[in-house]
């Protein structure tokens, strides 16, 4: 559509939502009160070829006229139904104000139910009133039945202008929809899952003086009122093993975390985490009680099926596969004996970019994407990473020179982070410190030494299990979705 036919189109509407005015009626209605939703007039009239009098609301979805009638499907979020209008019943002035709608009005109708000869359940309207007026028309596709199946023709395909305008998206798209709703219920059957097992939801600050708990470039902000700096978290750990300390055994979170990071298939600067902190656990435990999980978050998305995406079958126990022997054998010497000089130029080779800038830590961790992770389609633990790469993870019992660590991969990503976690306060100081060296020299992704929680620590931390989950991915991962902005509602995006 041209940017004059476009023009065209808005003029016209703008004059029927003035022409609903001259009647004396509002395009915009305070309320409507319906009796059913779409599906559920479908299932009233059952298998009847007559039924009871309903009051339905929802979008214009589509409309066809011949002369003294009309036809029209209305769209709510669970279904669509036909809609019948003829002027004899209506009234000559009712009639001539439905023809006033548009599709993507948002109508209410009140009238009964009959079947018409080709069987399709519909809605024969005595009365219609208008409840918001469409003035830009929506991007509705065509429809068309092959062989029996409805096949849908977007009229909105362009992913870019969907994400930006994710409400027309969600409008003309029953499918986006669909899938939301799954990532909806899979949430809930995380929470009811750490409900069960006595895990109390908590909720811990967004905005913090200090930022720690992962390797990343936070954002940063500023409270006019204190005059003081502020960074969007980058996670939730330090606060929730603070609650540890005070005496909660088991506690979760469910929130949004932040990083200034760039963006990509898997990366967005805004995303969900679910941690959570168990007293008295280690990561053996932990690593137990994420393919529960998983199994857990797998039935729920099976629950709402997504058209063409199967959810994976998910078998525990997952394999556990070392980080040291599985990077060292990608590169045919142990790598942690490998200089920085060795690690930058091995990074180099596999394409990692701007290998020359980064720091020995760094190095490790990408060549470990590189030459691994990406290998990694069914669910698998890899375990036991090293010290430098772990600051906030107890030191292996029997080798020092590794931590208590697994992260779970699966479709080639990361989806769950996990320590036996450092309980030891001066450990941590000492080791909060070596990542400030790190991060005078450079490396922006070091963590800081946080004074308040080393406080909090020396109290006396319980031996503690941790879990970070990655709800985007996980739920990237159940449903075969290959791009992160698919399964996040509003994804960060470059401005127009």
């Amino acid at each position: 559509m041209t940017s004059d036919d476009l023009n065209f189109v808005l003029k016209a509407r703008r004059e029927k939502h003035d022409a609903l005015i001259a009647r004396g009626l509002s395009p915009y209605a305070y309320a409507f009160a319906r009796t059913h939703t779409a599906a559920a007039a479908i299932a009233a009239l059952g298998v009847a070829d007559e039924g009871p009098e309903v009051r339905v609301a929802g979008r214009i979805v589509a409309w066809r006229g011949h002369g003294k009638t009309s036809f029209a499907h209305l769209a709510d979020e669970g279904g669509r139904i036909q809609l019948y209008f003829r002027r004899d019943e209506l009234g000559e002035e009712l009639f001539e104000t439905i023809g006033l709608f548009d599709i993507g009005d948002v109508i209410g109708v009140t009238g009964t139910l009959f079947r018409t000869k080709t069987g399709e359940a519909t809605v024969r309207v005595a009365a219609a009133e208008m409840l918001a007026k469409s003035l830009r028309p929506l991007p509705f596709g065509k429809e068309e039945t092959v062989d029996g199946v409805v096949v849908r023709h977007s009229g909105f395909s362009d992913p870019e202008q969907r994400y930006r305008q994710r409400a027309a998206d969600l409008a003309v798209h029953p499918d986006v929809r669909a899938t939301f709703v799954a990532r909806s219920r899979m949430i809930s059957a995380l929470r009811a899952f750490l409900d069960a097992r006595g895990f109390i939801e908590v909720e811990t600050p967004v905005l913090q003086p200090l930022y720690g708990g992962a390797a990343a470039r936070p954002f940063l902000t500023h409270h006019n009122a204190l005059d003081i700096p502020l960074y969007l978290r980058i996670a939730d750990e330090l606060y929730l093993k603070r609650l540890i300390v005070g005496g909660f055994d088991a506690v979760y979170e469910i929130g949004h975390d932040f990083r200034n990071e760039g963006v990509d298939r898997t990366h967005n600067p805004e995303f969900t985490m679910l941690e959570w902190y168990q007293a008295y656990a280690d990561y053996d435990d932990m690593m137990t009680l994420v393919e529960q999980l998983l199994l857990a978050a797998a039935t729920a998305v099976r629950a709402h099926p997504i058209v063409g995406a199967p959810v994976p079958a998910l078998v525990p126990p997952f394999p556990r596969v070392a980080w040291v022997p599985a990077l060292s054998a990608a590169l045919g010497r142990d790598a942690l004996a490998m200089s920085a000089a060795e690690l930058r130029s091995a990074a180099e080779h596999a394409g990692v970019v701007h290998a020359a800038t980064l720091s020995r830590t760094k190095l490790l961790d990408e060549l470990f994407q590189a030459h691994v992770e990406r290998t990694l389609h069914d669910p698998t633990f890899v375990v036991d990473y090293p010290m430098e790469l772990s600051p906030l993870a107890k030191p292996k019992r029997g080798a020092p020179e590794l931590t208590e660590r697994f992260e779970l991969f699966a479709g080639g990503r990361e989806l769950a982070n996990a320590f036996s976690e450092l309980n030891d306060p001066i450990d941590q100081r000492r080791r909060f410190e070596a990542q400030a060296k790190q991060r005078a020299a450079g490396d922006e992704e070091a963590t800081v030494v946080d004074e308040d929680y080393l406080r909090a620590m020396e109290f006396g931390m319980p031996p503690t299990g941790g879990v970070g989950v990655g709800i985007d991915r996980l739920f990237m991962y159940l449903t075969g979705i290959s791009h992160i902005r698919d399964v996040i509602l509003f994804p960060t995006m470059r401005p127009e």
